[in-house]
């Protein structure tokens, strides 16, 4: 499976580096999320933009408007953003994700900056199943 989970994020990654090449930082976060989605189905995966995530609390099932703007093969979240620089919030948005959902890996991932690499943070979940 982490064999599997790695591949993709390979790929997040490379489809990450291809689109930045091409459009730049500067654009709207759905404009880079419509991209990354269509460059990830056509590579093959099953991404999902803004799934929503629930909670799950005693028996309920909340929609609490928390929405995923990319899962992809069902195990990899990707939170992105267009912003002058990431703060500890979007890191704690996404670990929160990957906490509801108790997806293995997520990534967040900054269009607005000149260099791409600069702009991704893999974060595994860290969270242990109850």
């Amino acid at each position: 499976m982490m064999n599997q989970i790695d591949d993709i994020a390979s790929e997040i990654v490379d489809a990450s580096l291809k689109i930045h090449k091409e459009l730049g930082p500067g654009l709207l976060e759905s404009a880079y999320e419509t991209c990354l989605e269509h460059e990830l189905k056509r590579r093959g995966f099953q991404a999902e933009r803004q799934k929503i995530q629930p909670i799950h609390y005693d028996g309920l099932i909340i929609d609490a408007g928390y929405r995923i703007d990319l899962l992809v093969g069902d195990s990899i979240i990707i939170e992105l953003k267009a912003v002058e620089q990431l703060l500890p919030v979007h890191q704690a948005q996404l670990m929160t994700y990957l906490r509801l959902s108790k997806k293995p890996l997520g990534f967040l991932i900054n269009f607005n900056v000149p260099l791409i690499k600069d702009g991704i943070r893999r974060i595994a979940n860290q969270f242990k199943e109850s």
